[in-house]
């Protein structure tokens, strides 16, 4: 009876034994299901969050970019102020304007000359000198305005009544600190060809006291201009007899930039190209003149 009894025990924990370690082996299919259901559902969120962030450093990135271009071409456009000011005197004008009457040559002088000339005209060309001088003039104030020079012309139009003291005077009053006359040259010889600029010399009672830097302005503009357009370099001539110098009390130089009874420098004078390489050399010997 005992045995039958410990046997009947033993069969029962047995029993007990095999059902404990069945539970605990076996997973709920569900949870397999929960997991693998919720997983791809974060891979997604956590996709998503990357991609925008990613696209909005690329935005800030090229907003960036943008804005560090769009500050360069601001930098570019805005030129520097230099706090000069120039003046240029586009010579003559239209031969309309009765500039016939007198004026002293010189302040305090006895000796009167006509108030402006009519001047020359391209003998191969038909284009008047008075055009040719305003037109340089005006592409010269633009080109040096943008890069930083103030600049005050003598006239703006081919109609103005100005003579060659009141040029002076208006250069004198505006405060430049110095007048470049534009001028082109005319000869009854049809080979002379070439520039050259015109001051007055170091003994003139007049402009005497500005002929150093006068002749550092003339030198540094010819030079210039002869290497740029390829003109023939005529060198520096002093004259005391032009009005337009002798009323001026800052430094002043007369260009003439050619002769228009050439045919070569009419010709080229008239080209477009051409004179945009005239002018670049007035430029280049304005900004030798100050260092630039």
């Amino acid at each position: 009876m005992k045995k039958g009894v410990t046997f009947f025990v033993f069969i029962c924990l047995l029993v007990f034994d095999v059902s404990a370690c069945g539970r605990e082996n076996v997973s709920d299919p569900s949870e397999g299901k929960k997991a693998s259901a919720e997983n791809p559902k974060t891979t997604d969120r956590s996709s998503e969050e990357s991609e925008q962030t990613s696209e909005q450093t690329s935005e800030q990135t090229e907003a960036s970019v943008s804005a560090e271009e769009h500050s360069g071409q601001t930098d570019i456009q805005k030129p520097v102020k230099k706090d000069i000011l120039i003046a240029i005197d586009p010579g003559h004008q239209s031969p309309d304007i009765d500039m016939s009457g007198q004026e002293p040559n010189a302040p305090g002088s006895g000796d009167f000359k006509q108030k402006s000339a009519g001047g020359t005209v391209g003998r191969f060309t038909g284009i008047p000198e008075y055009e040719l001088n305003l037109e340089i003039a005006l592409m010269l104030r633009d080109r040096l305005t943008e890069q930083g020079y103030d600049v005050i012309l003598t006239r703006e139009n081919n109609e103005t009544a100005i003579s060659n003291a009141e040029r002076a005077c208006l250069a004198n009053d505006a405060g430049a600190e110095f007048s470049l006359r534009i001028h082109a040259n005319g000869s009854e010889d049809p080979s002379v060809n070439g520039a050259m600029a015109l001051i007055g010399s170091a003994e003139n009672p007049y402009v005497g006291g500005v002929y150093e830097e006068s002749y550092r302005l003339a030198e540094m503009i010819l030079n210039c201009y002869c290497s740029a357009s390829g003109m023939q370099n005529l060198g520096i001539r002093c004259n005391d007899t032009m009005t337009g110098i002798n009323w001026s009390q800052i430094p002043v130089v007369i260009l003439e930039m050619g002769f228009m009874t050439n045919q070569q420098d009419d010709t080229n004078m008239s080209d477009a190209t051409y004179r945009e390489l005239m002018v670049d050399g007035i430029v280049d010997g304005i900004n030798a003149y100050y260092g630039f």
